[in-house]
């Protein structure tokens, strides 16, 4: 009884999964066009955009986008493993942004902003190692980090689902910041969609 009522309750926390979802983390630069991008998958139920990787506990938007805490914007993407695999989502965030750079993404510049992929266990990590060994053959050089999650602090309210509640404010920053103009740059036909190569 007493264990039945701990799931309960840790079921019941803000962005905890349910037992048929599971969690990834990702950061690709602006977290605004993370979290949309994901969104968009069959099989994700939703992403949660917040800050990963840093020192400062609790930190504000504030201070992650002023620098210096040592986090970088990220994403916390439910899905459904029955219908889109893990393997999936990481070939899916690397289509999605622009490994080929350093402590930015598109026109946010700074490690706050840089790009990463972070594992919660061996079998993540292998999968993600291995992901990046095609990349690493297309481009001449990939920064894209691929760490241990650390904890993820969500982002306050009015940066959850931007693109839903503000989509013309993010139209906007979107275009401006160049960000699909490099991606079919970088990817081609490829850029922003899930390959059919991987399962």
């Amino acid at each position: 009884m007493m264990r039945a009522l701990l799931l309960a309750a840790v079921l019941a926390l803000p962005g905890a999964a349910s037992a048929e979802e599971a969690v990834a983390y990702f950061a690709g630069g602006c977290f605004w066009c993370t979290e949309a991008d994901f969104e968009k998958l069959d099989g994700v139920s939703e992403a949660v955009s917040g800050y990963m990787g840093g020192d400062v506990p609790d930190p504000s938007y504030k201070q992650v986008s002023r620098g210096g805490t040592g986090h970088t914007e990220a994403v916390r993407v439910h899905y459904d493993p029955q219908t889109v695999s893990y393997r999936e989502l990481v070939a899916f965030h690397w289509r999605n942004i622009d490994p080929t750079v350093e402590d930015r993404q598109f026109c946010d510049r700074g490690s706050q902003y840089r790009s990463g992929i972070y594992y919660r266990n061996e079998e993540e990590r292998a999968i993600a190692e291995a992901s990046r060994e095609p990349i690493a053959a297309r481009f001449d050089e990939v920064h894209t980090e691929i760490e241990p999650a650390t904890p993820f602090f969500e982002a306050e309210a009015y940066h959850q689902d931007y693109a839903e509640k503000n989509p013309l404010r993010y139209k906007f920053y979107r275009f401006n910041c160049g960000r699909d103009a490099r991606l079919r740059e970088l990817w081609g036909e490829e850029a922003g969609r899930l390959p059919e190569d991987t399962g």
